[in-house]
């Protein structure tokens, strides 16, 4: 049985038409249209609120506080890449820093997602370049433990394959399957417009949620014929 080397250096990534559309909308919007599924768990969350990044996911699986695999797959992403790193949720000592960011922003990378610790926050801050974390610590790290590149990883919490779309903004990280976010756009595009009139009908003092009392009646809490 043939098996995959470590580093997986070609992939094929969700297109740039796509990664462009899905900028523009939220994560939230995605998630929804994408059935409410393949959002990270709330403790991958951006260094800053305002930062967004969409892009292909260009994914790094590496061991409790050690980033060799990172310097590898620093050096062989491609620009708009967002690295992806399965850092196992630890927190006890920082995966990546000014330095290691400094060299992803200058490669035009599309930003860093990490399920791991990172640190250098303040200077992050003024780096104007997309990070993603799941803490901070000032503790630095390992550089001794093989890991992969571009193979399907578990990171927040959601399976990430390599260049699945992924998008991030002060809500969160969504990830897309490359191959059902084409169909996801139009989705997006029509729920925006769908949420942008129900804001109008609520300024209007139209507040009534319609499908409320079916609902309630479906679960249980209202009989039929009852109302709120």
């Amino acid at each position: 049985m043939s098996q995959l080397p470590e580093i997986v250096r070609d992939i094929q990534r969700v297109s740039f038409d796509v990664v462009q559309q899905a900028a523009g909308f939220q994560a939230a919007i995605l998630a929804d249209v994408a059935g409410r599924r393949g959002t990270m768990h709330a403790r991958v969350a951006p260094v800053h609120e305002r930062m967004q990044l969409a892009g292909p996911a260009f994914t790094v699986e590496v061991r409790p506080g050690d980033n060799l695999m990172i310097h590898a797959a620093i050096a062989l992403a491609q620009p708009g890449d967002i690295l992806v790193i399965d850092g196992k949720g630890d927190q006890t000592a920082a995966l990546m820093g000014t330095l290691m960011m400094s060299a992803c922003k200058k490669l035009r990378l599309g930003g860093v997602i990490v399920d791991g610790a990172i640190r250098d926050k303040l200077e992050l801050l003024e780096l104007d370049f997309p990070v993603f974390s799941a803490g901070f610590n000032p503790a630095g790290p390992t550089k001794f433990v093989p890991g992969r590149i571009n193979h399907p990883i578990s990171c927040g919490g959601t399976v990430v394959n390599p260049g699945d779309l992924v998008v991030g903004d002060a809500d969160g990280v969504v990830v897309i399957e490359r191959a059902k976010a084409p169909a996801m756009m139009a989705l997006a595009a029509k729920k925006v417009a769908d949420e942008a009139a129900r804001i109008e009908a609520i300024a209007r003092g139209d507040t009534a949620s319609k499908w409320l009392p079916a609902a309630l009646r479906a679960a249980g809490v209202l009989k039929e014929g009852e109302a709120l």
